[in-house]
């Protein structure tokens, strides 16, 4: 989702082909923009069409005339660059290019690591200040594969905001680093709702500088998912406590970055490369007009995000900018993974990059993202980091959109159902999900709803989940599409859709608040909507605490038990082989000889997406009952023998040996 200013197009770039920008020299150095200490100020900016660019030093962040103007002199490889001696700590600056003899705005550049309110300023600033208390150990939870990982996507707001959540920083990044808050029955709330949880991540929506929130207005309750990036590099001000003093927002970051790592739990960003908010008025397009962006043949700006533009990560120079930017994220504020929207926009190249290069940061981190854009890009399609090419691109997942409305009917269809909601003939595409979308012999691709081949090399390239911030949550779509059920019905069909999730090979992701229920009054696209749409309502999870219990035995039976959690197509292939002659929209299959080194030598797993009992036939044995009837509990509900079995309705039967 994103909120863009359509400003036009540069008429300039219909007179020139696009293949102009590969003749244009690329920066590869570490000094783009600033190098400052107490002693010196260095600026570098890279315009490689300027005819002049001036620099220009400001006492704040807004309301105050330039003290220094500065005209900075051509340098290597397409920059710009300025030294001013002295102690600038505390100052703020911009740049404005001449471009075709026209002064464009200011702009705060494109590489501003501080900034001042609503980021049209950058800040100069001594970054080892913003640096919490024990900060240098820091680290967060090393995993060896993504599929160890359980992701939790939130929202600063959504998560923390509501009187219920009794959480002082409410909508504040502060707001993690909260101990011991709790709503008014007594049930933990904020961080230590997400350690009882279980969950190993948290996927906090755009957390960098985006354009939509006035920082100055804060008590005006603007609310906005931030999918419209500004400044790339720097903090959302409206998450601090201090949007006008750019060391707060930074320093506030780091904390909430340090305590969910103090509690075990690594932090996933969502980062929006692929288009800006506005278009001729982007810190891209006022440094080096044209150059960032895709242009259709008339000079127009391709929009394959379907917010106005896109960006070219084809060229080196948007490309380095992507790939050193997240390794920014990672090395200044520790950042553990990172979730690219629309990433299909961006090419394989940059993005195998990007892995790569991360990977030699932190060997725990992890990148994926969505295999699709919003639109066609003249980036050919064999070159896009799409789902279906996602076996060209070691060490990144894709968000599987096979499980997602296989399970729960389709996203663009209120009203459809799926396999958890009694709808048959989804059974083959929810097994193209529990195989995680490898090859498997058992599993007919012809068959499949949104995919016809294999599309993933192994299982820690997929990314499984039934609903997500975009669309109706899964509370909503159940409402939606079971009418006349009662909630009660609703909460089993929730619960099985996530045990299919949790069981299935891959990684399993969840919306914060599903663990309670939580909604959003069946509003699918809440990007601008107020807090009473938005809010997690805590008292939900005293009054679905079975729902939570629930999802919390999920996530242990996951995490203690390696089967679901496998490695490789190889060993999905010869562990996982479903039953053949299941009656309709029933699911069995069995994880043998110890899938994946695990303690169970042998685990029995059957879904029933029928609103009614089924019979099923289980090897006789003795079986420990591990979920049944709509209840889960990762040490055993109690013993089966056996032999013919019944699973209850809407729900999943588990048995271990």
């Amino acid at each position: 989702m994103c909120v863009v200013s359509m400003l036009g197009s540069w008429s300039a770039i219909a007179e020139n082909n696009d293949s102009r920008f590969d003749s244009f020299p690329t920066y590869s150095g570490s000094d783009l923009e600033l190098d400052a200490n107490a002693q010196r100020a260095n600026f570098r900016l890279w315009s490689p069409e300027a005819e002049a660019v001036k620099l220009s030093i400001y006492p704040t962040d807004r309301n105050s005339a330039a003290i220094e103007t500065v005209e900075m002199k051509r340098s290597t490889d397409g920059t710009w660059s300025a030294s001013l001696p002295g102690n600038y700590y505390g100052k703020f600056y911009t740049f404005r290019v001449k471009h075709n003899g026209k002064w464009l705005d200011e702009t705060p550049g494109v590489w501003a690591k501080a900034v001042g309110t609503n980021g049209h300023r950058a800040a100069i600033i001594d970054f080892s200040s913003t640096n919490p208390e024990g900060w240098a150990e820091d680290r967060g939870p090393a995993i060896e594969n993504i599929t160890d990982a359980v992701i939790y996507e939130m929202h600063h707001r959504d998560f923390s905001v509501d009187p219920s959540s009794g959480i002082v920083n409410k909508g504040k990044f502060l707001a993690l680093t909260e101990q011991g808050t709790h709503n008014l029955t007594g049930e933990s709330t904020g961080i230590d709702h997400l350690k009882e949880l279980g969950v190993t991540h948290v996927h906090i929506l755009p957390s960098y500088d985006y354009n939509s929130v006035d920082e100055a207005n804060l008590p005006a309750n603007q609310y906005n998912w931030g999918y419209d990036p500004y400044n790339y590099n720097a903090p959302e001000g409206s998450y601090s406590t201090n949007p006008s003093a750019p060391d707060v927002r930074i320093r506030e970051m780091k904390e909430m970055i340090k305590a969910l790592h103090d509690a075990g739990i690594g932090v996933v960003m969502d980062v929006v490369y692929n288009h800006t908010a506005d278009n001729d008025g982007s810190n891209f397009s006022l440094t080096a007009p044209g150059y960032y962006y895709r242009h259709r043949p008339d000079g127009s700006y391709s929009d394959a995000s379907g917010c106005g533009n896109e960006t070219a990560s084809e060229r080196q120079q948007m490309s380095d900018f992507i790939v050193n930017s997240v390794k920014y994220w990672a090395d200044e504020y520790h950042i553990d993974g990172f979730r690219f929207d629309l990433m299909a926009i961006h090419d394989t190249e940059t993005m195998n990059r990007v892995a790569e290069e991360l990977k030699k940061i932190n060997p725990s981190i992890f990148v994926y993202g969505e295999g699709w854009t919003a639109g066609d890009s003249p980036l050919p399609v064999e070159r896009r980091a799409l789902k279906e090419n996602v076996a060209k691109m070691d060490g990144i997942a894709v968000f599987s959109d096979d499980i997602r409305d296989a399970v729960k009917g389709h996203y663009s269809d209120a009203a459809d159902r799926g396999f958890a909601t009694g709808k048959p003939g989804n059974e083959e595409t929810v097994k193209i999900g529990i195989v995680a979308s490898t090859a498997h012999p058992q599993v007919d691709y012809s068959k499949g709803n949104n995919s016809k081949f294999p599309y993933a090399s192994s299982p820690t390239q997929i990314i499984n989940y039934v609903s997500c911030h975009d669309d109706l949550t899964l509370t909503d779509k159940l409402a939606k599409s079971m009418p006349g059920s009662t909630e009660a019905e609703r909460q089993r069909a929730a619960r099985l859709a996530q045990t299919i999730v949790f069981t299935s090979q891959g990684t399993p992701f969840m919306f914060a608040g599903e663990e309670v229920f939580r909604d959003k009054k069946g509003v699918h696209n809440s990007y601008k909507s107020p807090d009473s749409i938005n809010a997690i309502d805590w008292s939900l999870k005293h009054d679905n605490a079975e729902q939570f219990n629930f999802y919390r035995e999920l996530i242990k039976l996951r995490k203690e038990h390696p089967a679901f959690r496998m490695t490789s197509a190889e060993q999905i292939a010869k562990h996982l082989v479903f039953d053949k002659n299941t009656d309709e929209n029933v699911i069995s299959y069995t994880l043998r000889d110890h899938a994946n080194g695990d303690s169970w030598k042998e685990i029995k797993v059957i879904f029933n997406g029928n609103p009614k009992a089924m019979e099923v036939k289980v090897p006789k044995g003795n079986w420990t009952v591990i979920a049944d009837d709509g209840k889960i509990k990762a040490d055993g509900l109690g013993k089966a023998k056996g032999g013919k079995m019944t699973v209850a309705p809407t729900s999943a039967l588990i048995l271990a040996r």
